[in-house]
């Protein structure tokens, strides 16, 4: 028996779901939806790829460079912390907190702490604050950020000549 048009081309038929053209297309949506949510991971998860201002010269020799780096720092045997407010708001103040000491733990004093802003979208809106001595050892220093969304922190330590980023922390704006 031979069926009627307007069975062939009903909303009820099963039909559809094992046609090799609709299975198809289906699949190619699938491997788009994962690709695309691996790549919004990828931005998540890794560097927000900023740029320094001085990018050539610190290309050169980058490993290198980058390994003396961190034998320095590891060399201070310092141990650092960042207190941080929980939440920041677009346009209000919050309290950032750094302090230091050494390997038996005496306050590391005599620093210059700076604190850079980074925003991945926009260069424009990075700025940086000198960190204020408070107690021995002890920095802190008020951010305000002008915009709401992803924003990368640098904590850097000068002491005499050598200068070290110690912390690096992303974090996110709340709008007003």
């Amino acid at each position: 028996m031979s069926k009627t048009l307007e069975e062939r081309f009903s909303q009820s038929s099963k039909r559809a779901w094992r046609n090799p053209w609709v299975l198809g297309w289906l699949v190619l949506l699938a491997i788009v939806l994962v690709v695309n949510a691996g790549m919004i991971t990828l931005a998540f998860v890794t560097g927000p790829g900023l740029i320094d201002k001085n990018y050539y010269e610190l290309g050169q020799d980058f490993e290198k460079n980058r390994l003396k780096r961190i034998a320095a720092r590891n060399a201070l045997g310092w141990t650092a912390h960042l207190d941080m407010p929980e939440e920041n708001r677009q346009d209000l103040g919050a309290m950032y907190r750094f302090s230091a000491v050494d390997r038996v733990g005496v306050p590391v004093d005599n620093l210059e702490v700076q604190l850079a802003t980074y925003r991945p979208s926009d260069a424009d809106a990075d700025f940086s604050v000198p960190m204020e001595r408070y107690a021995p050892g002890m920095y802190q220093a008020e951010l305000k950020f002008p915009l709401k969304g992803h924003w990368e922190i640098t904590l850097s330590v000068k002491q005499g000549e050598e200068s070290y980023d110690l912390i690096k922390r992303r974090i996110f704006v709340l709008g007003n």
